[in-house]
């Protein structure tokens, strides 16, 4: 079983930066798609920004130009640097992974697996 361990998280003040990181474990066969969400009280969660099949980015535009995601395959792990902090980026922040399922050496499927979430609270 993948399991996911995210760090990182904290309290800042407005205009600060934090770097998040989510660590992958287990069993992997790819990683190919993963990427952070967040979700703050009484909203719904949102992609922040993640890779996607050929490598492709994308970004929530109320953090292009602030946050930048990255990765380094061969440790397993992701990161996302959030520069610029403002209050309303205050939200638990997810990490996310999208593990193929293979059925007779081909992709059937994915099947999503989430970190634990890391609260990060920007201060006015």
């Amino acid at each position: 079983q993948v399991q996911l361990v995210e760090s990182g998280g904290g309290l800042v003040q407005t205009g600060g930066s934090l770097r998040l990181s989510c660590v992958a474990s287990g069993t992997i066969y790819s990683l190919n798609r993963m990427g952070w969400y967040r979700q703050a009280p009484g909203k719904q969660r949102e992609l922040v920004a993640g890779f996607f099949d050929g490598g492709k980015t994308d970004y929530a535009n109320s953090v292009k130009g602030r946050f930048t995601i990255s990765r380094e395959i061969g440790k397993n792990r992701m990161d996302l640097q959030m520069n610029s902090l403002k209050p309303e980026d205050t939200a638990v922040y997810y990490c996310n992974v999208q593990v193929p399922t293979i059925t007779r050496g081909v992709v059937s499927g994915y099947v999503e697996v989430w970190g634990q979430g890391t609260l990060v609270t920007v201060s006015s």
